[in-house]
């Protein structure tokens, strides 16, 4: 079931989200307990309102369905990517375009242009039908720097099921949120007490039939 997302329901920045926007891009999209999800990617609506806070769009910049689309889709590619440098497992082809067709979407160079008052000057173009593909390149570039630099190896999935978000690992904390932690400790306390219970109720088992074997005898 997906729930609506907001500025309360949202869970706070995963480690690393602050410093890399592809990691806040790529947990975007959040399983929660109970069979639920939220995805700040769903609608149109939400999409441009995402892009905006992270500085990758005007707020009125009118994003369309075709546009959330081809973000969902280049955020499912690098999710993949991701998961394969924490698995150490080759990386999917099509994912690997599929970035490198995002990173392409970038300007290469910052165009001339001339000032009435000041005179020449050089600035990179971003007109209305180019921010999609500047979001796409930006979050692509990020990725790869996060992927090919020293924070590689601290990059690891949060250990909390359901939750699916990425961080950046301290010490040996693998989750990505206070949340997460205690949900992950309560389901660790309550696994050892089923196992202790399960072993208490055996023994007993056992014990009875050690007696009714002896009385017969």
């Amino acid at each position: 079931m997906s729930e609506t997302p907001t500025a309360a329901s949202a869970p706070p920045p995963a480690p690393g989200a602050e410093e890399y926007v592809a990691l806040a891009f790529v947990n975007s999209a959040v399983a929660l307990p109970g069979g639920h999800s939220m995805d700040f990617l769903g609608t149109p609506e939400a999409t441009n309102r995402w892009l905006t806070e992270h500085g990758l769009a005007p707020a009125d910049a009118g994003v369309r369905e075709m546009c959330a689309a081809q973000l969902r889709s280049l955020r499912e590619h690098l999710r993949s990517l991701l998961a394969a440098r924490v698995e150490g497992v080759p990386a999917l082809p099509s994912a690997l375009a599929a970035v490198n067709d995002a990173l392409s979407k970038a300007p290469t160079a910052a165009l001339l242009y001339w000032d009435e008052k000041n005179g020449p000057y050089r600035a990179a173009p971003c007109p209305t039908d180019q921010i999609l593909g500047r979001a796409l390149a930006t979050l692509a570039a990020d990725a790869a720097d996060l992927l090919t630099g020293p924070d590689a190896d601290r990059l690891t999935n949060c250990g909390s099921a359901p939750c699916n978000r990425y961080l950046l690992r301290h010490g040996r904390r693998h989750w990505c949120s206070t949340r997460c932690g205690d949900r992950a400790r309560a389901a660790r306390a309550y696994a050892r007490r089923t196992q202790a219970q399960a072993q208490a109720d055996a023994q007993a088992e056992a014990d009875a039939q050690s007696q009714s074997q002896a009385r017969e005898d």
